[in-house]
């Protein structure tokens, strides 16, 4: 039996490639479309929303959600209230709402996933970076994004700091006496660490973490040019929530 997926921000860049990634895997069936911005009332059959306390009632076992962090909470709270499985590429969630999500999914046997990123390139380059900072501790990580994103510095730069401070040696890196001449210049903090954002037209999707130690450096980088790199995670994030009874955040989880 067909997976029933509905999609929520099927009008953005990452919604759209979503929509047509469902419509071509015979194992998942479209259920209902959401955006604040359609102006259709269905697609091809498939009933069209701008609200999603219009959805109430609607037979969907996965919740795809591709909007905004302004939303990407609220939405992914009413799908598990709902009985419908997340799957969420939205970023901007506080570690404190991510937590009482969880609780949630477990509270109701409910699977779901948060992921920063959906390429698995992307996860691959955390597993390695996670490995690095075992050896160098001197890490600064720099996220170069399309300047259309709201949210900065990155998820996936958030998470990957997330895993490097859970092997790292906790340190404050640079000089103690450096002075940032503009505010700012120095990037984020995070746990010593520096994580720096880049914004530009051109961009999709990428990530360089780099290591120091005396007389050597080590960068890992990962691109994503398409989005259409995303959709392997997605895929593999809707057939695996359905088995589940709690949700997870980062694809690695799954993997």
């Amino acid at each position: 039996m067909a997976i029933r997926v509905m999609i929520a921000g099927f009008k953005g860049r990452m919604g759209s490639t979503a929509l047509e990634m469902v419509k071509n895997d015979e194992e998942l069936e479209l259920a209902a479309l959401l955006d604040p911005f359609a102006t259709e009332t269905e697609i091809d059959g498939v009933p069209v929303f701008r609200s999603k306390e219009d959805m109430r009632g609607i037979a969907a076992d996965v919740w795809v959600d591709f909007t905004t962090p302004a939303f990407a909470y609220e939405n992914t709270k009413f799908a598990l209230e709902n009985a419908i499985a997340p799957v969420v590429g939205t970023t901007g969630f506080t570690p404190e709402e991510i937590e009482e999500l969880k609780q949630l999914s477990a509270d109701k046997k409910i699977g779901g996933l948060i992921a920063p990123n959906f390429a698995i390139g992307a996860i691959l380059l955390m597993q390695f970076a996670a490995q690095a900072a075992k050896y160098f501790p001197d890490v600064e990580i720099i996220e170069l994004h399309h300047d259309q994103k709201k949210d900065a510095p990155s998820g996936t730069a958030i998470k990957t700091a997330e895993l490097l401070a859970q092997v790292r040696e906790s340190k404050r890196q640079g000089l103690a006496t450096e002075e940032e001449l503009m505010p700012g210049a120095r990037g984020a903090d995070f746990d010593g660490m520096r994580i720096h954002s880049v914004r530009l037209p051109g961009l999709v999707a990428h990530q360089e973490v780099i290591f120091g130690s005396q007389g050597e450096g080590l960068t890992l980088r990962h691109d994503s040019y398409d989005r259409s790199s995303f959709m392997s995670g997605v895929q593999l994030g809707i057939k695996e929530v359905v088995k589940r009874e709690q949700l997870v955040y980062g694809l690695e989880q799954l993997l």
